[in-house]
């Protein structure tokens, strides 16, 4: 069995009573379900009219069961013992989410840094077999990854059609091209959007070549369907909807905190959902997934602003913990995993509602898109001068004009950057494009910049936080200052059949988004390690507080 539970004190129930007897009376939930596109307004209705399988992937997904157990069995007799996902977004955070909760090993190649991807091509390559998700077919980093990978397996001896399984959609480019070529194709719905695919081919087909029994995850998901549709105020899905986005005032920062759920990256997933989903039309909620270990608010100063959601066991108490106490906002919910990725499916949905924007668009992560695009098509170098160098950092602003003449140093270049950090609506936005399995413990200054800063710290491991966070950055509210990380690779590597590398396109990118989050009016501080161990060393100093 699976259930669900979200309770609610201080500012979040406040919001409960305030909104859910209107999304009741207004039948929000079943019309949700029955794919009501008109739920949203008018500017979406085109949109939500093809977004909305996903209330029911619970029963159409159920046919991938066996295909993907008969698969699993075929590359085991191939010798296949190791599973790489190449993805970026809702293709990869679902199916880590899955996995490393089922206690099950994928590697996760959601990067396009050079040494990430030569670590994941050189271990048991003979042993391998790899998962290419794109939803349209056409993401670049998952072409380059997958072109990588062909080239290796054809280096190696190995036939790649044999080991290479094909995630998209069908008539993309990816299916035609792949199909052609005789690799193996499994086409997903086309009518769910990358971040509400946890339950599509985009989550299920990896997790279930890695091992987890996907038959059950989906039997989760049917047992609390009826619960989710149902127009009462019961309803988690618009309980934990109106907690999150129905406060008043709007409280933007979610601060998620895993409180023994027993589900491992369950925020960085919700963090996509939600980021991508509300972060448009200057509005939106923030996720803010808070550092492992310590107290949500640890640090704020001023948490008038932020809720904090408690990801807690699915065996918690629950009864209601009281009335409303006071200024605090606390949303706490408790699930099993299946259960829980209806849930903030539903929520989300919920709360565009709430915010007047549609759920299920992210204009401006086309955006930074195009940006890298035009940086990668004009053949120039995707950075200027820098405007100082101290030690192994190099120090530029991606064309915003806020850093005050005669910085000369790092140490006055980053307490520049947080200066323009508002003290009472604020965030500070660290993106780090760099090995993120390497350099996993650079994560640790998410905490120590909370501190430094009195503020929400998001922490965004680029390119894969383009396709989450990214789109909240340019499209929600102006309060956000940007600290972003590169680094020289230890070796770069050319992508197969392009004329271009993994480092040159990872560089593309980082500057491609500093040049729209300038264009935006954004402060962003780009700082460059010219030798990343001693660049790291050096930059942990500066910010700690």
């Amino acid at each position: 069995m699976s259930s669900l539970s979200v309770r609610a004190t201080g500012a979040a129930a406040d919001a409960l009573e305030r909104h859910l007897p209107a999304l009741v009376k207004e039948s929000f939930a079943s019309r949700l379900f029955d794919r009501d596109a008109t739920l949203w307004g008018p500017e979406a209705e085109s949109e939500a009219s093809i977004r909305l399988s996903w209330v029911g992937l619970h029963r159409s997904s159920r046919p991938l069961v066996g295909e993907i157990e008969a698969l699993r069995e075929e590359l085991r007799e191939r010798g296949v013992t190791r599973i790489v996902l190449c993805g970026m977004g809702g293709s990869s955070l679902a199916p880590e989410v899955i996995t490393a909760t089922a206690g099950v090993p994928l590697v996760v190649l959601d990067s396009s840094d050079p040494d990430m991807v030569r670590d994941a091509l050189r271990e048991d390559l003979p042993g391998t077999a790899v998962v290419v998700s794109s939803k349209s077919g056409s993401t670049l980093e998952t072409d380059s990854q997958r072109r990588a990978f062909v080239q290796a397996f054809t280096d190696a001896g190995i036939d790649p059609t044999e080991r290479v399984v094909i995630v998209t959609d069908p008539g993309s480019p990816l299916e035609e091209q792949s199909s052609a070529d005789g690799y193996r194709v499994v086409a997903a719905d086309p009518e769910v959007g990358g971040r509400y695919s946890a339950l599509t081919a985009f989550g299920l087909v990896p997790s279930g070549l890695a091992g987890v029994d996907i038959g059950a995850l989906l039997d989760e998901v049917e047992v609390v369907a009826d619960l989710l549709a149902a127009d009462d105020e019961a309803n988690p899905g618009l309980r934990l909807g109106a907690a999150l986005a129905g406060t008043e005032p709007l409280r933007d920062k979610l601060l998620l905190t895993d409180a023994g759920s027993g589900i491992v990256g369950l925020g960085d997933w919700a963090e996509q959902l939600i980021a991508e989903s509300t972060g448009k039309q200057g509005t939106g909620v923030l996720p803010v997934v808070t550092p492992a270990g310590q107290s949500p608010t640890d640090g704020i100063a001023d948490t008038g602003d932020c809720t904090v959601v408690l990801l807690t066991p699915e065996d918690a108490d629950e009864s209601d913990t009281g009335p409303a106490t006071g200024e605090g906002s606390t949303v706490e919910v408790a699930g099993s995993l299946g259960a829980q990725l209806l849930l903030w499916e539903v929520a989300t949905a919920v709360a565009g509602r709430l915010l007047g924007i549609n759920p299920f668009d992210q204009p401006d992560v086309e955006s930074a898109k195009n940006a890298a695009r035009e940086i990668m098509d004009s053949g120039a170098d995707a950075d200027d001068d820098p405007l100082l160098t101290d030690g192994a950092v190099q120090v530029r602003t991606g064309g915003g004009a806020w850093l005050p003449a005669g910085t000369d140093t790092l140490a006055g270049a980053v307490s520049a950057l947080l200066d323009q950090l508002d003290p009472g609506a604020g965030y500070l936005a660290v993106m780090v494009y760099l090995d993120r399995v390497e350099h996993a413990s650079l994560a640790t200054v998410q905490g120590d910049l909370v501190h430094r800063t009195g503020r929400p710290v998001t922490f965004g491991w680029g390119p894969r936080f383009l396709h989450s966070t990214g789109q909240y950055h340019k499209g929600g509210p102006a309060q956000g200052v940007y600290l972003q990380v590169t680094g020289t690779p230890g070796q770069d590597l050319p992508v197969p059949g392009k004329d271009f590398t993994f480092g040159e396109f990872i560089a593309a990118q980082a500057a491609g988004d500093a040049a729209v989050l300038a264009e935006h009016d954004r402060p962003v501080l780009r700082l460059h390690l010219t030798d990343q161990g001693a660049g790291l060393s050096q930059l942990r100093d500066v910010l700690a507080p």
